[in-house]
C-alpha cells in the first residue's frame, strides 16, 4: 500500500466528503463550496475557510488510483473528481 503525506491524507477526505471540482488558481473543492460559520458560534463572526486541495496532491492520488475522473469524456484538468473503492478502503485501513 502507498504511503500518503498529510497534505494527501486532507486530500483524500475531502474527496471522500463529495466530488471535487475545478476551482481557480489550479485548486480543487466542492461544488458551489463558499465560506461557512461554525455551529457553535451564535453570533457568526468567524468564519471557517473553504477547504480545497492543489492540482498536483490531486494529481498523485489519481496516479496512485485513489481518485478517479468522474467524466471521462472531459479532459482530466476539467473533469470532477471523485473517490475510488481503493481510496476509501485506504482511509478506513489508515485512520
Amino acid at each position: 500500500m502507498h504511503e500518503l503525506t498529510p497534505t494527501q491524507i486532507r486530500g483524500l477526505k475531502l474527496a471522500k466528503d463529495g466530488d471535487l471540482f475545478p476551482a481557480e488558481g489550479k485548486k480543487w473543492t466542492h461544488l458551489n463550496a463558499e465560506i461557512t460559520y461554525a455551529r457553535s458560534d451564535r453570533f457568526k463572526e468567524r468564519p471557517q475557510k473553504i477547504k480545497f486541495l492543489k492540482t498536483a496532491t490531486l494529481n498523485e492520488l489519481r496516479d496512485f488510483g485513489l481518485l478517479q475522473t468522474l467524466n471521462p469524456d472531459v479532459d482530466v484538468e476539467e473533469s470532477a473528481h471523485g473517490i475510488t473503492m481503493a481510496g476509501k478502503m485506504w482511509l478506513l485501513r489508515n485512520k
